[in-house]
């Protein structure tokens, strides 16, 4: 039977993992990673490698928590459980700050956009990444043990902050974008062979699960070790393996492969459409 073991002291764990909760998430994320990678090969959509790669994560996540079932004082089961589950949702954010980027390329609406087209991957993403360096560090250091847990926690929610702050700002261009879109009736131009709209609430909705995940851990990592939140093992599952399975599924049904701005053909009429509108009336600006 296993029992709670310390390391060096200082107690890893404040609950030894289940077995069958793991088993099951690593089957799952084995799963939807699997049909992503075939789907990202299929459409050689290369971009989408950052996202597969998020799934890669939370499989050897869950796979480190199998392993930690009977060593709890051991260090490195702890520490790839720990470190892949609180970074794979970074690599999910990467693909999907490129994802909005090629929708405005797409349907052509540069010019609706409240950040150039040409920076917003380069802010999103970079944002992105020094979220993932920040969290990956405090990650780093809050493993080493009692003496460093607190300065591995603080360092962890500011990486978390960062996530949520740019989740906001992703979330209010995407929304501005697409209601600039429907004003300036730019919409109908574009047939449903391109699915912008489908793909746009995708992200959405794929973006509202990584932000209450994202918030759900500040509050944990505020709380602290003795918190409710990392001394009882449900929340990982319900508000992080749960939340970021749905995140994968959301993304897999309704895949950016068919939003390639390289493919797109213009409508016919479309610049004298255009060039009527911006001569008959003028619109105000969000």
């Amino acid at each position: 039977m296993a029992n709670l073991e310390s390391h060096n002291g200082y107690y890893l764990w404040q609950y030894i993992p289940s077995i069958p909760a793991a088993i099951l998430f690593s089957i799952l994320f084995g799963i939807i990673t699997v049909l992503h990678l075939w789907r990202m090969f299929r459409s050689r959509t290369w971009y989408c490698i950052a996202f597969a790669t998020g799934g890669i994560f939370e499989f050897i996540g869950y796979v480190g928590r199998i392993f930690a079932h009977d060593r709890t004082g051991a260090i490195m089961p702890y520490v790839i459980q720990s470190v892949f589950i609180l970074l794979a949702p970074a690599l999910f954010a990467a693909s999907m700050y490129m994802v909005l980027g090629r929708i405005i390329r797409c349907v052509r609406g540069e010019k609706y956009s409240i950040i150039r087209v040409s920076w917003l991957a380069k802010i999103f993403v970079g944002g992105d990444v020094f979220s993932f360096l920040i969290q990956a560090g405090g990650a780093g250091i809050l493993v080493k043990g009692d003496s460093d847990a607190k300065t591995g926690e603080n360092i962890i929610v500011g990486g978390l902050i960062v996530q949520v702050i740019m989740f906001g700002l992703f979330a209010l261009s995407a929304i501005v974008f697409e209601v600039r879109m429907h004003r300036h009736a730019m919409a109908s131009l574009y047939n449903s062979k391109v699915p912008w709209k489908e793909t746009l609430h995708m992200l959405y909705y794929a973006s509202l699960a990584i932000m209450v995940r994202s918030i759900v851990r500040v509050i944990q990592y505020i709380m602290g070790q003795g918190g409710y939140l990392l001394k009882k093992e449900w929340p990982l599952y319900v508000f992080d393996g749960l939340l970021m399975f749905i995140t994968m599924v959301i993304f897999y049904r309704t895949y950016p492969s068919e939003v390639n701005p390289k493919k797109v053909i213009m409508p016919e009429n479309q610049d004298a459409t255009i060039g009527m509108e911006s001569r008959q009336r003028s619109y105000p600006q969000c």
